[in-house]
């Protein structure tokens, strides 16, 4: 009897939380970027580009884990 494939919700469920925090991550580390470069004069010039960049890097590593968690829920994960 083939076994009938179902979405597990709770990998669902922490796949879209990952998504979520990859939203806050797209918003914040953009407007850090520009904060940064429209006031080049300020002392915080360079910790500010070092945090938006890391922000942004944080966006796109959780953006890729949210979709793969999203879709080891869809399709279970593969048995290596």
């Amino acid at each position: 009897m083939e076994e009938t494939k179902r979405t597990d919700k709770d990998i669902l469920s922490k796949g879209i939380r990952i998504m979520i925090i990859c939203l806050f991550l797209m918003f914040s580390g953009p407007t850090a970027l520009h904060i940064a470069f429209s006031n080049k004069e300020k002392p915080l010039y360079i910790p500010l580009i070092i945090l938006g960049i890391l922000l942004c890097l944080g966006a796109i590593i959780t953006l890729f884990k949210g979709i793969q968690t999203i879709m080891d829920s869809l399709f279970g994960k593969k048995n290596k």
